[in-house]
Parts: structure tokens; sequence; C-alpha cells
């Protein structure tokens, strides 16, 4: 009966074979499936009618809540980030990402020390200290009678107001 092992066509195959194949149904049979075909047709029919009615019964439910649409989306998105961080790849690829920045703030802060130890090797260099004295006995010669010393910023800083002083007062030599 029911359980034939004849094919059943694909959506889109040759009509003559479909055809061909209610032709060698007997009478008996084909009023069997159009019996069988009724009645699966009504249950699909009955169950989208119960589906909608679930659904609308849902969306009461959530109006009752004060659950709208916005705050479903907000839900699946966590839930879904929950998901992708307990996946393995995550942890590792995390945990790789974490080792990754530990090791280039390691390495940021060599980069750092050495740096600066270049700079204290260059202010200790003879080449520097030389260049600290002249701008020492520039600023003595252009600023007069402040005592020297200080960091070498406001030796510098000095010379050029003396420099800038010597200027002004050239100027005003030549307007009068």
């Amino acid at each position: 009966g029911l359980l034939r092992s004849d094919s059943i066509p694909e959506v889109g195959e040759d009509a003559a074979a479909t055809v061909g194949m209610a032709e060698t149904l007997s009478e008996e049979e084909q009023d069997e499936l159009r019996k069988e075909l009724a009645k699966v047709e009504e249950e699909i029919q009955t169950l989208s009618q119960v589906l909608a009615a679930k659904e609308k019964h849902l969306a009461e439910i959530k109006r009752k809540l004060g659950i709208n649409s916005l705050q479903e989306l907000r839900q699946n998105i966590t839930k879904s980030w929950q998901d992708v961080t307990s996946t393995t790849a995550y942890k590792k690829t995390s945990e790789t990402l974490s080792q990754a920045g530990q090791k280039a703030s390691a390495a940021f802060s060599t980069v750092g020390s050495v740096i600066t130890k270049k700079f204290e090797d260059v202010r200790n260099s003879p080449t520097f200290k030389s260049f600290e004295e002249k701008v020492e006995n520039l600023k003595s010669k252009v600023g007069g009678s402040k005592p020297s010393g200080g960091d070498f910023g406001d030796v510098l800083n000095s010379a050029a107001n003396a420099s800038a002083t010597e200027t002004i007062a050239e100027q005003t030599q030549e307007e009068t």
C-alpha cells in the first residue's frame, strides 16, 4: 500500500513522469492517497491556525510584561555574546592577545629605558659638556652678573632672552 519503494518526483521533474506514476496505481490506491492528501492538508491548516494563535498569545504576554523589541534584541545580543565568549576559540584568542599585549608592554618599557639611558649618556658625554660650558660662557657674557649654574634649560632660556634684548637695543639705537 502506502510504503512503496517507488520514487516520488522532485519539484520541477518532468510532468510526464508524474502522470506515468499515477497510471501504475489502482483506483483504490489513488482514492486512498487522495484521502490522505486531504487529511494532511487539513492538519497543516489546523497547525498553522494553532501557531498563529500561540504567536498572538505570546505577543500579548510580552506586551503585558513590558517586553519590547529593543529589550528582546538586547537580550539576544547579550546571550549571543555569552555564547561567543564561552567558546574555546574565543578563550584561546583572548589569552593569546593578552599575552601579546603583556609582551608588547614589556618591550615598550624596555625601549623607554634604553632611550632614557641613551639621553643620560649623551648628557654626560664630553661633547655635550663642552657645549654646555660654551652656553654658560655665552650666558655670562650676555647676561651679566647673574650667577652661573642652573640646568641646561635655564641656560638656554637666558641666552635666548639676552639675544632678544640685544636685538631690541640695536633697533632702538638705529632709530635714534
